[in-house]
């Protein structure tokens, strides 16, 4: 693993004082995130929410000292252009608050938060409100760590990994797991899984799912028009899943002349290892601008989709 250039108490200082401050932001579709910071009047950060929610240049005049300190402690201020700017963007969930990558995330290792994760997690709470409580976790692909920092909140007994390749994330999610008092979630890095031992009661996960040119790992879900790697999820978690556990998948489905290929290539495997599972469209239409990229052209719809499948005891 390589190493990432935030110092974690700074950053957890930093994400309390924010809280204190009264901080909250709902962080929204890059799309509607460019349009509305390209309103004349939002060219410069005004306060708290302009710095760490809208990633808007901003004067040192903007924010206290204090904060100031923390975010060049922390390493998450940068200069650009004779204006500062945060390299991390905080977003809430109800009471809790997650770091994760400036606007707009291009970088290779970006750690992506946007409307998916709500998404996520609104699934999440729903269907952990007929679970047995589980006593070890993992959520593959956890970014900024918001899936297992819920779980870990509900099961405060559990044992919860937050599995990610990228060590910008996993160096947030531990943060995020200290800032929102959730000790037992473990950041450590895993591929599929393969890096950790054992069975599990509960897995996880909000994977990409868009077909990426650039192949940014935040991103591409490979072939299946980005499904891939949600079929790879689905093999992996049956293999690893205790008697009785469950997988809980959210993710982006691409609808073709009405198929879903997705649902048609696990079908036989869930069926085959699990007594119930159910599967839902819990939005039929996201991320259309995307239907215009390379790779789309006989696509007619992305869906928003939750997978929950229990595997046979």
């Amino acid at each position: 693993m390589t190493s990432t250039p935030y110092d974690s108490d700074a950053l957890l200082a930093l994400g309390q004082a924010l809280l204190q401050a009264g901080y909250q932001f709902t962080t929204i579709t890059p799309a509607t995130h460019r349009r509305v910071n390209g309103r004349p009047e939002h060219a410069w950060a005004r306060d708290l929410r302009g710095v760490f929610g809208w990633s808007r240049p901003f004067r040192e005049e903007t924010v206290a000292k204090e904060i100031l300190a923390l975010m060049r402690r922390a390493g998450v201020l940068a200069e650009k252009d004779g204006a500062l700017c945060a390299t991390v963007r905080a977003s809430s969930i109800g009471e809790r608050l997650y770091f994760h990558s400036a606007f707009p995330t291009r970088d290779e290792d970006a750690v992506f938060f946007g409307p998916d994760t709500y998404r996520y997690v609104a699934a999440l709470k729903r269907d952990m409100e007929t679970l047995t409580p589980p006593r070890r976790v993992v959520d593959i692909g956890a970014g900024s760590g918001a899936g297992a920092i819920e779980v870990a909140a509900r099961f405060p007994e559990a044992q919860v990994v937050a599995a990610d390749i990228n060590d910008r994330a996993l160096a947030l999610a531990a943060v995020n797991a200290r800032l929102n008092a959730t000790p037992r979630v473990d950041a450590r890095y895993s591929d599929l899984l393969q890096d950790l031992d054992g069975a599990f009661d509960l897995v996880l996960s909000n994977p990409p799912y868009i077909l990426d040119p650039d192949k940014l790992r935040y991103r591409h879900g490979g072939d299946m028009h980005g499904a891939g790697l949600s079929v790879q999820i689905v093999d992996a978690a049956l293999d690893r899943l205790a008697p009785g556990g469950t997988l809980l998948l959210y993710t982006g489905i691409a609808i073709v002349d009405g198929r879903d290929e997705f649902l048609e290539t696990i079908r036989p495997r869930i069926e085959a290892t699990c007594d119930s599972w159910s599967y839902e469209e819990l939005d039929p239409d996201i991320f259309g601008g995307q239907l215009d990229c390379e790779g789309y052209e006989d696509v007619e719809r992305i869906a928003a989709v939750w997978l929950r499948a229990t595997k046979r005891r």
